[in-house]
């Protein structure tokens, strides 16, 4: 059987002294694949990708029985060895590039930047060689004048690329996405998309795709995680969506709008702790 890249078993993360228990029991592992996470603001999607970073604020506390990224022990890896797994072999996309890239820096030198950390002894003109090529590889028209320009002065969309092409140059195992087309239009969110599928492909990639657009996970991804206040409560093939188990996952489905006259009402979904005590499913893998 082959390793999988990431293998994470019953993984508890609580801030504020224990007190808040933001992730509970979480099980998962992540393969060659597209993995989507899929869950209400708070449910802890994100908590997750940012513990397997470990990017989590130090008053967090992380427990697990097992978080593993091939060989490396993730509970016990000091900073030391997270600063040669970050971005290296795991890469995170945020989501809205404002936030994220830095505002006084022209996109080819942070790109270059990030090569430059992993590849100390490469050449200044080798590392921003490799830059354009990895603008390029992201579909963006003429990277030579796009590296010269400052985040402000490109689209959303083209953010978003360039984000990507940050991530993709140390050449990564695994991806976390975290949002990351929400906010773009329909058809730039489409072509990102279609980039991302392309370069798991051709790259071989992990990619752990975490969003809160169950009808976008289902037509993008392989597998599907449902969280729920904190907990998986259904793993299923995005395939089989449509035959999902737990009232969680069928009320998020029934909630997607449809194009109808006169407009269906959505229904509500409510908190309901019995989801988690009462409604039983096989363990998720």
């Amino acid at each position: 059987m082959t390793q999988p890249l990431i293998d994470i078993q019953n993984l508890e993360i609580a801030f504020g002294g224990g007190q808040v228990r933001a992730v509970r029991g979480v099980s998962f592992s992540l393969g060659q694949e597209k993995l989507g996470i899929v869950g209400e603001s708070g449910s802890g999607k994100s908590t997750v990708g940012r513990a397997i970073m470990k990017l989590l604020p130090p008053s967090a506390i992380v427990n697990a029985e097992r978080m593993r990224f091939r060989d490396v022990d993730l509970l016990k890896a000091n900073e030391k060895t997270m600063m040669t797994i970050r971005g290296r072999r795991i890469g995170l996309i945020l989501q809205d590039p404002k936030y994220s890239l830095n505002p006084v820096m022209r996109i080819g030198e942070q790109i270059a930047e990030t090569y430059r950390f992993h590849h100390p002894r490469a050449s200044k003109s080798m590392t921003y060689g490799q830059a354009l090529d990895m603008l390029e590889a992201v579909q963006i028209r003429d990277p030579e004048r796009v590296a010269r320009l400052y985040p402000h002065e490109i689209s959303g969309g083209m953010g978003q690329r360039a984000m990507i092409a940050m991530m993709l140059i140390a050449e990564p195992e695994v991806l976390i996405a975290d949002e990351p087309t929400s906010a773009l239009d329909v058809t730039v969110r489409l072509e990102i998309l279609a980039l991302l599928d392309e370069l798991v492909l051709r790259r071989n990639l992990g990619l752990i795709f975490i969003s809160h657009d169950l009808n976008l996970i289902r037509n993008f991804c392989d597998r599907v995680l449902i969280m729920y206040a904190g907990r998986v409560v259904e793993v299923l093939e995005a395939r089989d969506l449509d035959k999902a188990r737990h009232p969680y996952t069928q009320g998020l489905l029934a909630s997607l709008p449809t194009i109808e006259d006169p407009p269906a009402r959505l229904p509500i979904l409510k908190r309901d702790p019995a989801w988690l005590e009462e409604f039983a499913l096989e363990p998720p893998r």
